[in-house]
């Protein structure tokens, strides 16, 4: 059984075709997961890393071409600003407004998390208004 970190035989793309794939999707408008779903999906390739030795992300940043705030964060934000205009039609859904507690809380720990790995400065502050400005109407 081989690895996951393995090159499967049937993959006749090169380490730069790869990266030249991933920074092509990039400048079409598609997020790093998009780029990985269309790379596994339409040219068969499961594993950008296990090809080049890096992580999307990381080849998109090579290029300059990474988002200013990472993916995982953006989405929580827009989960959170989606879920505040629903609370302000519904205010007496006591289920999602301990949901957006959850949703906040879990964006103020990822804050924290990629302050300390230097990807957002360190006056970075994550606050409602902020995420709507930042989002854009949902």
């Amino acid at each position: 059984m081989a690895s996951k970190r393995d090159v499967p035989s049937w993959i006749k793309y090169s380490p730069e075709d790869v990266e030249k794939l991933v920074v092509d999707l990039r400048k079409k408008g598609y997020s790093t997961a998009m780029i990985g779903t269309i790379l596994r999906d339409q040219y068969g390739i499961p594993s950008v890393k296990a090809i080049t030795g890096k992580k999307i992300t990381k080849i998109l940043e090579e290029h300059g071409l990474a988002p200013e705030i990472p993916e995982d964060l953006m989405n929580l934000m827009r989960k959170a600003v989606k879920l505040r205009k629903h609370l302000a039609k519904h205010k007496k859904d006591i289920h999602n407004a301990r949901a957006l507690m959850l949703i906040e809380s879990r964006i103020h720990r990822l804050v924290d998390y990629y302050k300390s790995v230097g990807k957002l400065p360190k006056t970075w502050e994550y606050s409602p208004e902020l995420a709507e400005r930042l989002v854009g109407h949902v």
